[in-house]
């Protein structure tokens, strides 16, 4: 349908467009309660910002990815995501670094947005959380407020016009400090939801939370009966909140499995993973532009003193050669297009 609407006289949409016109089409047809519509690539001239009165819209954070496209400094990406919001609809932003935040901050104002500012959940126990939020009004200087989210408890509150009547303990299977984020990103947008007249009960939170998963994410695998663990890191900051959990784990040294695209920041996602002693296979990404893995060694072995660093022309092989050389942690890591490659052909093999 979306096809046969392309007028041949007019611009040819890309592959992107034709995708998001199909998803909108789709859940149009499928009457669809909540819609979630993640922007492509910055968000302001993005093809799937084209709803004028969203429920809500979410910022969920800012770090130098598509740079190359959306501005070098994290104040010309925040301006680009920034653009998803809308006047007078709600927003709820993540915790940004300071340069974003002002921009994001700014615009909010300037747009009269009622605002949730989230801070992360704190883990209680192994596999749950609890939710602290701070919030501000929608562009007056209105007093903060925290509060801890415990299951069936009130919470007074003030000086925002984004109250919070329900507060919840979760569980939170996802691994990694960033899921605290990401989660209470969630329930923040839920709360909206449930303000805006949607009957969504603290259970169905809970059993939304426990029943959550995220393929290629901080997940344990396997490959030929050894434990794998697999996640895109495919920018510095997720670069860093792999290493982040990875330390957790105290392992002495890691086999890294790695393979990126060409326009990656391939220096700083090293920095942020390597240690010395730590074992490298470099692969090409399958049916992108790939960094070559030549070149990415040559790279790995000036920032790093690794015990061993190899490259090969595909993924599998590598995979083999790292878990036969070492009983350390192998992890994959490097591209979500690379981690899916293995997923699709580690599930249909």
């Amino acid at each position: 349908q979306v096809q046969k609407a392309i007028r041949p006289e007019e611009e040819t949409p890309t592959q992107f467009e034709v995708i998001t016109a199909a998803a909108w089409l789709y859940f149009a047809q499928s009457s669809v309660d909540v819609a979630v519509i993640e922007v492509g690539l910055g968000g302001r001239l993005d093809a799937t910002n084209v709803c004028t009165r969203p429920l809500v819209s979410i910022i969920t954070s800012i770090s130098r990815e598509h740079w190359q496209q959306l501005g070098p400094t994290l104040a010309d990406i925040a301006r680009e995501k920034a653009g998803i919001l809308k006047p007078n609809c709600p927003a709820v932003v993540g915790r940004l670094p300071a340069e974003a935040a002002a921009v994001v901050r700014s615009r909010i104002l300037e747009l009269n947005c009622p605002a949730v500012w989230v801070e992360p959940a704190h883990e209680i126990a192994p596999g749950w959380a609890v939710f602290e939020q701070e919030t501000e009004g929608s562009g007056e200087e209105n007093p903060k407020s925290r509060h801890l989210l415990y299951a069936g408890e009130p919470v007074h509150r003030s000086g925002s016009k984004i109250q919070n009547p329900k507060l919840i303990k979760y569980p939170l299977p996802l691994l990694g400090e960033m899921q605290l984020s990401n989660s209470a990103i969630a329930i923040a947008t839920i709360q909206i939801l449930q303000q805006q007249g949607w009957e969504i009960s603290p259970e169905a939170i809970v059993n939304g939370m426990a029943k959550t998963q995220w393929a290629g994410r901080l997940q344990w695998t396997s490959w030929k009966n050894h434990r794998l663990l697999i996640d895109g890191a495919h920018n510095p900051a997720a670069a860093q909140a792999l290493r982040q959990y990875v330390d957790t784990l105290n392992v002495k040294s890691v086999n890294w499995v790695m393979g990126m695209l060409s326009t990656k920041e391939h220096d700083k996602i090293f920095h942020a993973l390597l240690k010395p002693g730590d074992r490298l296979y470099l692969v090409p990404v399958p049916d992108h532009s790939s960094a070559e893995p030549v070149e990415l060694a040559k790279l790995a072995e000036n920032i790093c003193p690794l015990a061993t660093c190899h490259t090969y022309t595909a993924l599998f092989p590598a995979l083999d050669a790292a878990i036969k050389s070492s009983e350390e942690l192998t992890i994959l890591c490097g591209s979500l297009y690379l981690v899916g490659y293995f997923l699709r052909t580690n599930y249909e093999g």
